[in-house]
């Protein structure tokens, strides 16, 4: 008959080759829970997509409307890309492109302008084009602002705690400036989910309404081009056609024409292929429908 210490050192042996398994299964079980990638059945958010010079980029379609909003108002002071560049650094840094209501103290808006730095009342800093045009006025009266860091210009409008903050935005702001500006085309598109586009397509556009914000934004209406005016900041025609395309849900819009190019609203992340050229001629002008 074997010993008690015989049988008791088979007893360990099976109950440590039970744990060993049980573990190599718990952990084995445990590395494919954490492992395998869930399933991604959302249906994409609605957003904008820039194609920039150094590859594409994603925004909320609020957050583009506001950048679109920002770099049209530097057309109507006929203002150069650089200042939209300062403009957008500025923003990235203070509210992400989101139209805050709240921030520092009193701050407010894209710019976190504060109304009691006589930057105006709550209410106007929260319009985008009046924030934007206090800001580009603000900054216009540094005397030789283009010959300085992006970051010292937008820190000397702003007199922010922290002037490098802006300096990590402005390759960005740059690549931002030159698609918003119209530089390179048909550069900004937007897509919905399918409920919004539906309710996109549903809609009463007002393309007269979508005229007369054009015309606080740029200065200048996209049915009336001034065929001999070179702006400073881009090309107008495209810079309004790509804003027009950012608020297009607003105003109820599902096509903008211009130059030979169509947008048409679309559902999902394909959307960001919605620009096609159809060789249609518009006379130069922009048509939105």
């Amino acid at each position: 008959m074997p010993s008690k210490r015989r049988r008791f050192s088979a007893f360990v042996k099976i109950l440590f080759s039970v744990t060993l398994v049980c573990g190599l299964l718990v952990a084995g079980g445990y590395y494919v829970l954490t492992t395998v990638e869930p399933l991604d059945t959302e249906e994409p958010e609605p957003g904008c997509r820039l194609d920039l010079s150094e590859g594409s980029y994603d925004m909320r379609v609020s957050q583009a409307a506001n950048a679109a909003t920002v770099g049209g108002v530097a057309f109507s002071r006929d203002l150069p890309p650089e200042a939209v560049t300062v403009a957008y650094a500025t923003v990235w840094q203070e509210s992400t492109f989101h139209n805050v209501e709240y921030g520092d103290r009193d701050s407010v808006g894209l710019f976190q302008q504060r109304p009691s730095q006589e930057w105006g009342d709550a209410d106007e800093i929260l319009d985008p084009v009046f924030s934007s045009r206090a800001f580009y006025d603000a900054l216009a009266d540094i005397e030789g602002w283009q010959g300085i860091p992006v970051y010292e210009a937008a820190q000397q409008v702003q007199r922010s705690a922290d002037g490098w903050a802006y300096d990590q935005h402005e390759q960005l702001s740059e690549q931002m400036a030159a698609a918003f500006g119209g530089a390179d085309g048909p550069a900004v598109t937007c897509w919905y989910d399918e409920q919004r586009l539906a309710d996109l397509e549903a809609a009463e556009a007002d393309p007269e309404g979508a005229h007369e914000e054009m015309v606080r934004v740029f200065g200048s209406a996209p049915d009336a081009l001034p065929a001999d005016h070179d702006p400073a900041t881009g090309d107008l025609g495209w810079a309004m056609a790509l804003w027009a395309v950012t608020h297009a849900e607003e105003y109820g819009l599902t096509t903008v024409t211009y130059d030979g190019h169509r947008w048409t609203a679309s559902d999902g992340i394909d959307g960001a292929e919605a620009w096609e050229g159809d060789g249609s001629d518009t006379g130069g002008q922009i048509t939105l429908n």
